[in-house]
C-alpha cells in the first residue's frame, strides 16, 4: 500500500520524492512494508533500521510516530512520538546514531493504528533538538524547526491491540 493511499501523505507529511533507501525490521526478520500489519508482541523492542545513501558523511534523522493516537476515529493527540534517532551516518544503521527520544513500544488501545517511520537528511550533525513532548507531536513543525526539509524515505505499518477482533 502506498503512503498516499495509507494517508501518511496528508496526515503526517506533504508529498515528497524518496531519494534514499531505508529498511526497517523487527526481530531481524519482520520487515516493515507499508500497509502491512505487525502484531504487538513483535514490536516491543526497537527495530533495526538500515539507511542507504552513498556517503557516510551525510547525517540522517529517523522519526517513528503514530498519527492515530489515541484512536483512528478521534486522533486528538495526533501525532504521538515513539522514537527519534539523529546523526546517523549514511550507509549505516540507527545504532550508529544518537537517540534523542527513547523508543516507546507501540501500544494501540483502540482501532488499527498506523506507525510511520520517516527519514530526513540533516543539513549538519548535532543540529536536531528533541521536542518538548511526545503527545501532539507534529512532524511538519519538527522538520521545519530543525531545518530538515521533506523526508527522503518513509514506510509505515499497521498494528492493533493484541486481543482485537481480526478479519478472516
Amino acid at each position: 500500500m502506498s503512503l498516499a493511499v495509507g494517508r501518511v501523505i496528508g496526515d503526517v507529511v506533504d508529498q515528497f520524492t524518496p531519494s534514499v533507501t531505508m529498511e526497517v525490521a523487527y526481530n531481524s526478520h519482520y520487515t516493515v512494508s507499508s500497509g502491512h500489519e505487525l502484531m504487538p508482541n513483535i514490536i516491543t523492542s526497537k527495530p533495526q533500521v538500515h539507511i542507504g545513501g552513498v556517503d557516510m558523511r551525510s547525517a540522517y534523522t529517523i522519526i517513528l510516530t503514530d498519527p492515530d493516537a489515541p484512536s483512528p476515529s478521534d486522533p486528538y493527540l495526533r501525532e504521538h512520538l515513539h522514537w527519534i534517532v539523529t546523526d546517523i551516518p549514511g550507509t549505516t544503521d540507527a545504532t550508529f546514531g544518537r537517540e534523542i527520544v527513547s523508543y516507546e513500544k507501540p501500544n494501540p488501545l483502540i482501532g488499527i493504528h498506523r506507525y510511520v517511520f520517516l527519514l530526513f537528511k540533516q543539513r549538519a550533525r548535532k543540529s536536531v533538538r528533541p521536542p518538548a513532548s511526545r503527545d501532539q507531536f507534529n512532524t511538519r513543525n519538527f522538520s521545519q524547526e530543525n531545518d530538515l526539509g521533506l523526508p527522503v524515505a518513509a514506510v509505515y505499518f499497521n498494528a492493533q491491540r493484541a486481543n482485537a477482533a481480526r478479519r478472516r
